[in-house]
């Protein structure tokens, strides 16, 4: 359902049905979380990608109204070079997911509570997470003036 719905989300010509196609791309992620029993981690899925970000995106193609109309074809050299720019990603996580096995430290065991969480994501130390944290709120931040932008585009004047 995840990948079916990335693919439909990039694909699809209609950007209302591109936006909603991702809204269940990342419902399907946060149950992968639930089915991982990480329950804290899935809320956040829901509550800050659902629920933030797909709304604004959702609300910014309203606030254009533009929701039915259809987007241009890409051209081909485009869709090649996208293709192109996939596979080389996929090689890379492929590479890093070969190369490093990505087994837990045995010694530090980690109840998912949300205690632990916050102590870890707002840590600077070995286990902290603080600089990713902040890379995640600058990508949230970049999702919400880029749907400012979307919503603020200028109308082209018919002839």
């Amino acid at each position: 359902m995840i990948v079916g719905s990335a693919i439909a989300s990039v694909t699809t010509r209609q950007i209302f049905r591109s936006a909603i196609y991702l809204l269940f791309s990342l419902i399907g992620i946060a149950g992968i979380y639930f089915w991982l029993d990480y329950q804290f981690v899935a809320a956040v899925q829901i509550v800050v990608y659902v629920g933030g970000i797909v709304v604004l995106i959702i609300f910014s193609i309203f606030l254009t109204q533009s929701s039915g109309e259809k987007l241009p074809k890409p051209l081909e050299r485009r869709s090649l070079f996208s293709g192109l720019a996939t596979l080389i990603g996929l090689a890379l996580v492929l590479n890093l997911l070969l190369r490093y096995h990505f087994i837990a430290d045995k010694g530090v065991i980690t109840l998912p509570v949300v205690s632990n969480i916050g102590e870890q994501m707002l840590g600077v130390g070995k286990y902290g997470y603080a600089l990713p944290f902040e890379v995640i709120s600058i990508l949230l931040l970049a999702a919400m003036v880029g749907c400012i932008v979307i919503a603020m585009r200028a109308k082209t004047q018919k002839s």
